[in-house]
């Protein structure tokens, strides 16, 4: 898990997006245990109640699941939530900056489609 504190995003936020990204990587499965908040606070350094309102935020989303008396789990259907959440949400919002800077930068429609097929085809890193 990779947090910046030098970023303008709240380390609870990057903590509950980083949980996300290992959830649809496959690194965390459906029903099986999430990282506590000790674990997290360790990792990376931050106090507990830090790492605890990540891990709140996915609760509240329905992507982890308190179970009483054991860990926190990922909830069954997780993945498919959090792909369904980014399409609609963070995927067309880049898609919308994209199109309004090639726009600025008077590229055609072809253009910015040629671009997009030779980074897509080229093997870039899905981690920035």
């Amino acid at each position: 898990m990779r947090i910046s504190f030098d970023s303008l995003v709240p380390v609870y936020m990057q903590i509950a997006e980083a949980i996300e990204d290992d959830i649809i990587s496959g690194r965390l499965s459906e029903g099986e245990a999430a990282y506590s908040q000790l674990v997290i606070s360790r990792e990376i350094n931050v106090n507990p109640a830090t790492a605890a309102k990540g891990i709140n935020v996915l609760v509240s989303k329905g992507i982890l699941e308190k179970q009483r008396g054991a860990s926190m789990t990922i909830a069954y259907g997780a993945v498919e939530m959090l792909l369904k959440e980014r399409k609609n949400k963070g995927f067309k919002e880049l898609i919308t900056n994209l199109v309004s800077e090639a726009k600025k930068l008077k590229m055609s429609e072809d253009d910015v489609l040629n671009e997009i097929k030779e980074l897509y085809g080229s093997g870039v890193s899905n981690k920035p």
